[in-house]
């Protein structure tokens, strides 16, 4: 009797620690809404980089095979289970589909980008029929339209945001997105138009949510909450059906923040497609959704002068 309580009070203490850290990341996974937002907005801090809790199961179980935990190794299944269903059906190749009535782009373009004209060549060459760009700058302007004017005759821009489009616009206008206390006119982020498909009208939505701030405070994503509410409040009153959504949201289908939009319009999502940074992807902040519409494919495109990777989006009535 002695011998066998001596042999399991050390499993005990060795595999504990990492049961234990198991379970909580397979609730964090799983129960990411129930994390509160009130103090350093901590549950969308959390689920912007959501689908990275993944990498937590090969540590684990390293842990459990350092520690030479069966029970701990076996607790492991518990994350990875629990990942497996949130985001298991986006590691699941999707056949290339036949059809497809109408193909977007959106790019957050850079105000820092060195060729615009390079950028606005690669956007074209994807043949889309819509094209959403942020961070228009009146430099980089003329560029993007000399390259796109040919295919894309139709087009609007209002501040840093533009719409190119092979169907005639129509109804085109601003749209203030603008939240308390930032009174810049100049800041200009949001655009409305009416598409003329050969299927009938299309509400078109081009949006660049204001950015967000990691700090000591946690994550400092107030500004584009608001302007998401702001946002899904024209969405609310659009009376045409179907409705596309382009734009830098700065934010993932998973964060909260984005729930205005996302509890209303379908994302287009049929992978990860990480859009930002370019240099290490790392999070999908560039979105595109859609009402009355369905998403047959989702994917980025190879980088551009931008620190935004493209994303384009095939979607059928």
């Amino acid at each position: 009797m002695r011998r066998t309580w001596r042999w399991q009070r050390p499993w005990r203490r060795r595999g504990g620690l990492t049961v234990s850290a198991a379970v909580l990341v397979a609730l964090l996974i799983l129960g990411h809404r129930l994390v509160p937002n009130r103090i350093g907005r901590l549950g969308s801090l959390l689920e912007t980089f959501l689908p990275w809790l993944g990498l937590a199961v090969p540590a684990l179980l390293l842990c459990a095979l350092v520690r030479r935990s069966r029970g701990a190794a076996l607790a492991v299944l518990i994350p990875a289970t629990a990942w497996a269903l949130a985001f298991g059906p986006l590691l699941i190749p999707h056949r290339p589909q036949a059809g497809g009535t109408l193909t977007v782009v959106q790019h957050n373009v850079s105000d820092q980008n060195r060729d615009p004209g390079g950028t606005a060549r690669a956007l074209a060459g994807a043949r889309p029929d819509l094209i959403a760009l942020e961070e228009l700058t009146p430099a980089a302007l003329p560029a993007y339209q000399a390259v796109l004017a040919a295919d894309f005759p139709h087009h609007a821009v209002f501040g840093s945001v533009g719409l190119w489009s092979r169907f005639p616009l129509t109804e085109a206008r601003a749209l203030d997105l603008r939240p308390a206390g930032l009174t810049d006119p100049r800041w200009q982020r949001g655009l409305r138009a009416t598409a003329r498909t050969p299927d009938g009208a299309l509400a078109v939505y081009v949006a660049h949510l204001p950015s967000i701030r990691f700090g000591f405070a946690g994550l400092g994503s107030a500004r584009r909450d608001e302007s998401a509410r702001i946002l899904a409040a024209a969405l609310r009153a659009e009376p045409i059906h179907e409705v596309v959504l382009m734009g830098d949201l700065n934010g993932t289908l998973d964060d909260r923040g984005l729930r205005p939009l996302t509890s209303r319009l379908t994302p287009a999502r049929s992978g990860f497609d990480f859009s930002w940074p370019t240099s290490a992807p790392l999070a999908r902040i560039d979105q595109v959704l859609s009402r009355g519409l369905r998403a047959l494919s989702t994917s980025t495109l190879p980088a551009t002068g931008s620190d935004h990777l493209p994303v384009t989006a095939r979607l059928t009535r």
